[in-house]
């Protein structure tokens, strides 16, 4: 499996072969920078940890530094991809030429947040009427029992936070790659806001 880290540009729209307006999420790959290498003998596992942006060496502390070999500057972003496909060595780049074959992604950000919502927005329930005289507009109605045990289940369906959690999008065809701009539209959408971190990697249920 292949996969790196990189940032979200936005929405745009581009046309096909036959001239149909494909809507693409257009997603920046900067090359990133192998840290570390974990192999079976010594952790357990094969893993290649990846690093995208710097910070200054004034910042970090000794254990998050400690990570970094000499000659490489602490990263701001790191991952662990464990059964990369590719042969690398600390220090390497790797960029978006990885993805050249690859024909579709799967995408992983956390979302963007929604603040505290109610049923309707939440879970799309639908309400009562809205009409005059109504009673029940957009309550979530009643969530406990009135025999023993007289108290909510779990996993009741009721108002509370809404986004901000890490979501996975899979199976998201690569509409086109322009190694020049460093970038890569596919199509649909992502989650996540502007700017935000993504972990882009091959499909695990769509062939090459």
């Amino acid at each position: 499996m292949t996969g790196l880290i990189a940032k979200k540009v936005g929405m745009t729209q581009v046309f096909d072969e036959n001239g149909n307006l494909i809507p693409v999420t257009v997603i920046r790959v900067e090359p990133n920078t192998v840290v570390s290498l974990k192999k079976a003998e010594t952790a357990g596992y094969d893993a290649v940890v990846l690093g995208l942006g710097t910070t200054k060496a004034s910042k970090v502390t000794k254990p998050y530094s400690g990570q970094f070999s000499e000659g490489i500057e602490p990263k701001r972003e790191l991952k662990e991809f464990r059964d990369f496909d590719r042969e690398v060595a600390v220090g390497d780049q790797v960029g978006i030429e990885i993805f050249e074959s690859t024909r579709f992604l799967d995408v992983t950000a956390i979302s963007k947040g929604k603040g505290f919502q109610g049923v309707m927005k939440r879970w799309g329930f639908h309400g009562g009427r809205a009409s005059h005289g109504s009673k029940f507009h957009r309550e979530p109605g009643s969530t406990g029992q009135c025999t023993t045990p007289g108290h909510s289940m779990k996993n009741t369906k009721m108002p509370g936070r809404m986004g901000r959690a890490r979501v996975t999008v899979q199976n998201l065809r690569i509409q086109k790659i322009d190694p020049d701009l460093k970038v890569v539209m596919v199509r649909g959408s992502v989650p996540g806001n502007k700017d935000c971190t993504l972990i882009i990697r091959s499909a695990v249920k769509k062939e090459m």
